[in-house]
């Protein structure tokens, strides 16, 4: 005679009980995966917010450069201090406005039969920009600084030579008073490296000679990069400028120009924006262009008619 024992557990039971132990294994990878995913969602959602408020910061900004004349242009800059705030002086700027627009264009027109042609939206330009020209003679900086409007015009720097400007007190207080000039290394020193981008920053325009040095036979040399370099890295436009005549007025090797009051034009085209991407080399070759239209449209007309006065073109 036998018994059955009703405690002796159904077949099945372990492999049920083997799956329970495995589900919540199997529901904490579903959250994880679940998780990750959302997590990959949201990183994706931000870099689009970014990329998107990136492309709207940039357009903003496109549209206040591109508005030259637009207030805030000639505001928000870095306030100068030390010996960066001498270039910004009111005072020093009323001293140069009497010596450049009084004294010095006396003697000018003494000795040449001087015309200036304003683009007009030179005349809306607001904030620092750098004012390219070709280098024609020794009165080119004070002739460029004379002829541009006084609204750009009233705090115009200039590079010069440390080595022969700035050596001597005397020289050194001439060029400051007379053009708000700073000094450039020449033969490797460094010690004045990053001058004209700390005045560019602190809203000081800058007048660069890009050719590097005056002309030896009257013809335009190839310009250097360094201008565009500094619009493009500091955000500015480059206002472009043709001297026509000054070679032929006062060739190199001459401390005076030639007798008869020969005509000079001082000619400043519309300002140019380096375009997004441009590289410093293309964007040169851009303001070169530039300045030779300038220089070519008026040449015949400048050395043909010595007739003088101030035009304005729009």
């Amino acid at each position: 005679m036998t018994s059955q024992d009703p405690q002796e557990p159904p077949a099945a039971q372990p492999p049920e009980r083997r799956l329970d132990a495995q589900e919540p294994e199997a529901q904490e990878s579903s959250r994880r995966a679940e998780a990750a995913a959302r997590l990959s969602e949201a990183s994706t959602r931000a870099a689009d917010a970014t990329a998107k408020a990136a492309d709207d910061l940039r357009g903003r900004s496109r549209k206040l450069f591109d508005s030259l004349s637009a207030r805030s242009r000639g505001e928000g800059w870095e306030k100068p201090t030390g010996e960066l705030a001498k270039y910004r002086s009111g005072g020093r700027a009323a001293l140069r406005f009497v010596l450049q627009r009084i004294v010095f264009r006396a003697v000018v027109n003494s000795a040449v039969t001087p015309q200036v042609q304003v683009h007009r939206r030179v005349r809306s330009v607001r904030g620092p920009f750098v004012l390219v020209a070709n280098h024609t003679s020794h009165v080119d900086a004070p002739l460029l600084a004379m002829s541009l409007p006084w609204t750009q015009a009233r705090f115009l720097s200039t590079g010069v030579a440390a080595d022969y400007w700035f050596d001597h007190w005397h020289r050194r207080i001439f060029v400051r008073l007379m053009m708000n000039a700073f000094p450039i290394d020449r033969g490797g020193s460094r010690k004045h490296s990053g001058t004209s981008r700390r005045l560019l920053r602190s809203g000081v325009p800058i007048l660069v000679f890009p050719e590097g040095g005056r002309q030896q036979t009257g013809s335009m040399a190839g310009f250097k990069p360094g201008a565009a370099a500094l619009a493009i890295g500091v955000g500015v436009p480059v206002v472009p400028a043709a001297i026509i005549g000054g070679y032929e007025a006062m060739p190199k090797g001459r401390s005076w120009p030639v007798p008869g009051r020969p005509p000079v034009r001082v000619v400043f085209g519309d300002p140019m924006i380096a375009h997004e991407d441009e590289s410093a080399v293309d964007f040169s070759t851009r303001i070169q262009d530039r300045v030779a239209i300038l220089y070519d449209e008026h040449y015949h007309e400048v050395l043909g008619d010595a007739a003088g006065g101030e035009e304005e073109t729009a």
